[in-house]
């Protein structure tokens, strides 16, 4: 059979018209499999909700993914779809989001009848640390964070903005200042209520004493640190949050099916596969290399 450019032509173009497809089957069938292998080890329910930053390959503009109407609504039908004797695995990797699409999830996670477990790898900050509070358990990286979750009003914590009323002579504030200042204390009046329903749910697996809880809503709802500050396991420990650091190393392995897009070159490469510390060779000349300290 002869072929000329023109047949070699449309072949190479079927071939990388059906390529992407098919590697987003592979991908997303190897996604499936690993979400399948880890239930049976847990013998639960899995969600994930994994946020990354993606970018339009085209123009390379930054586009920030967060918790939205459409993650609860998922996530809801999720849990509506898991038997009340079933444990859920939430696993997060998310900056944050909308209040309201968090406070579904997080009611929806406090009304199951079974253990519910919150695994942070990496971070989960904002809306991400409340559905944590809504977890019995919170399984943390020792290296993961999670956030405050004071109330930002469009890109002023509402913290600052009450500051400011308190600061300045009321005669020197204007009225949309002062608006503002008003919506804010209700916004972290909203909050704190509802971190609280969070820490003082009933739950007998979840071991926080009542006399830390007034203590844990003062440093996240109050904006005594800025929005983005990083509360480590340690601190998060010593806040009184049900906090462990037995990580599943299957975990990990579901993070590495949900890449960071990329558009160009790596910025972070490694041979992926445990480290072997092994014998340095003797340096040019005949010398061997000492100990480094």
């Amino acid at each position: 059979m002869n072929f000329n450019f023109s047949d070699i032509f449309w072949i190479l173009l079927l071939i990388a018209s059906v390529q992407p497809a098919w590697q987003r089957q592979t991908v997303e069938l190897r996604r499936m499999q690993a979400l399948k292998e880890f239930e049976r080890q847990r013998g639960g329910r899995v969600i994930l909700l994994i946020h990354r930053q993606e970018s339009i390959n085209l123009l390379g503009i930054p586009l920030s993914r967060f918790i939205s109407i459409e993650d609860s609504e998922q996530i809801l039908r999720a849990i509506r779809l898991t038997p009340p004797g079933t444990p859920i695995d939430l696993i997060l990797h998310t900056p944050g989001g909308l209040v309201l699409a968090t406070e579904q999830i997080a009611r929806a996670l406090i009304r199951h009848p079974s253990k519910v477990t919150v695994f942070v790898p990496h971070y989960a900050m904002s809306g991400g640390t409340m559905l944590a509070l809504a977890a019995d358990e919170i399984v943390m990286d020792e290296n993961a964070v999670l956030g405050p979750v004071d109330p930002q009003l469009g890109n002023f914590p509402a913290a600052s903005i009450l500051r400011v009323r308190q600061d300045k002579p009321i005669g020197e504030v204007d009225d949309q200042t002062l608006i503002m200042a008003d919506i804010a204390q209700k916004a972290i009046a909203q909050v704190q209520r509802f971190v609280r329903t969070l820490l003082e749910d009933e739950v007998p697996k979840r071991k926080i004493s009542p006399e830390k809880i007034d203590s844990i809503i003062e440093a996240i709802t109050t904006g005594r640190v800025t929005h983005d500050y990083p509360i480590t396991v340690e601190e998060a420990k010593e806040m009184g949050l049900p906090i462990n650091t037995d990580m599943p190393t299957s975990i990990y392995q579901l993070m590495d099916l949900y890449p960071q897009p990329r558009g160009g070159r790596p910025s972070v490469q490694y041979i992926p596969m445990p480290y072997e510390p092994r014998p340095r060779l003797p340096e040019p000349g005949g010398t061997s290399p000492q100990p480094q300290r």
